[in-house]
């Protein structure tokens, strides 16, 4: 029995290695190509784009937005950055802040979710490479549903890589609104450990349409920290002139970074509350000390970015860290889109010759 089974085997693998050998494609032959450029430090050296999605899980407010990024190339000893980001509204998509405003017990104003970042990186070293990048062949017969159902042939091609050893540093600023309720919760602390100058805490429960429930504090906080980290950035500016097929392009410019975030400056408003029972110790508008909550002023990120060096592209990003803010609520992992993103390299000059 166990001779048969292993005869099966060896014919099941011989069909096996026909049925491959015959499917090999008539198409897989070898390419010719030109050369049309390939220089790594020839990229633009101003990119500005517009962002109209960036998601955020961030565990102190989940968010959705827009935003703006530009990003500047001085020759090559550094670059500059500058982005900010924005919710789209409270229903799409500020989920603390439309929880605040629907379910909120105190008086404070629920804050829009706003994010900005100013920074640079120092060219440690900028160095060229000998690589190799993949091109997908295609021609111009392939559009459509045939391009959609054809497994397309590659080919490698010799090119140059730009590598760049970075040091970063920036800054950072942000604010929000944030569920105190759910961080007080993570702290092991109450309603009743945030107290008014009289001593009193802030109730654990509301008495709302004849029953009891849970007494909603949320907030706004404020952050306004450094960043202070390293990178690695690969660099390809290739474009190629292949014989039956249309030109290849590689042009990337991807990024790979980690910072330490610090935030010196975390604030946190404290609550306001007004109970309109006369017979309630918490009768009046007092504010309430927000201090016992704790703040982790330490934190960190790794990140990646992407763009093309074109006139007219798009380009994308994202990051995972721990952010300074709340302890226990600092994680965040963060995706963006860039579109359209605009590359020039500033140079608008001519020569001009007298007649």
């Amino acid at each position: 029995m166990n001779h048969r089974f292993l005869i099966l085997i060896a014919v099941f693998l011989t069909a096996s290695v026909n049925l491959f050998a015959q499917g090999e494609r008539k198409d897989k032959t070898a390419v010719t190509y030109e050369e049309l450029y390939d220089e790594p430090y020839s990229v633009n050296k101003l990119f500005v784009g517009i962002q109209p999605l960036y998601a955020e899980m961030f565990v102190t407010n989940v968010t959705a937005g827009f935003g703006a990024e530009a990003v500047y190339y001085h020759k090559d000893k550094a670059d500059f950055r500058v982005a900010f980001r924005k919710s789209y509204s409270q229903q799409f998509f500020d989920m603390a802040r439309d929880f605040a405003v629907k379910r909120s017990d105190v008086d404070n104003r629920a804050e829009v979710f706003n994010y900005y970042e100013f920074g640079g990186t120092y060219h440690i070293k900028d160095f060229e490479e000998s690589s190799k990048t993949k091109m997908f062949l295609y021609k111009n017969s392939y559009k459509g549903n045939k391009w959609a159902a054809r497994v397309p042939l590659s080919a490698e091609v010799p090119c140059k890589v730009r590598k760049i050893y970075g040091a970063r540093l920036g800054a950072i600023i942000w604010d929000s609104s944030t569920d105190i309720g759910r961080a007080l919760e993570k702290q092991g602390l109450t309603n009743a450990d945030l107290k008014n100058s009289e001593g009193v805490g802030l109730p654990k429960t509301i008495f709302v349409n004849g029953r009891n429930e849970t007494f909603d504090v949320f907030s706004n906080i404020a952050s306004k920290g450094l960043y202070v980290g390293g990178s690695m950035t690969w660099i390809k500016n290739v474009a190629v002139n292949f014989d039956k097929f249309e030109e290849g392009l590689d042009d990337l410019i991807f990024t790979a970074y980690f910072d330490v975030l610090v935030a010196p400056s975390i604030k946190i408003d404290n609550i306001v509350y007004t109970d309109a029972d006369p017979n309630s110790p918490n009768a009046g508008t007092h504010t309430y000390d927000i201090s016992p909550l704790k703040t982790k002023m330490l934190g960190f990120r790794l990140g990646m970015d992407g763009r093309f060096n074109r006139m007219f592209s798009w380009s994308y990003g994202g990051e995972v860290g721990y952010r300074p803010s709340l302890q226990g609520r600092g994680f965040y992992a963060m995706l963006k889109i860039s579109f359209p993103v605009f590359g020039t390299n500033l140079d608008y000059k001519v020569e001009s010759f007298g007649k």
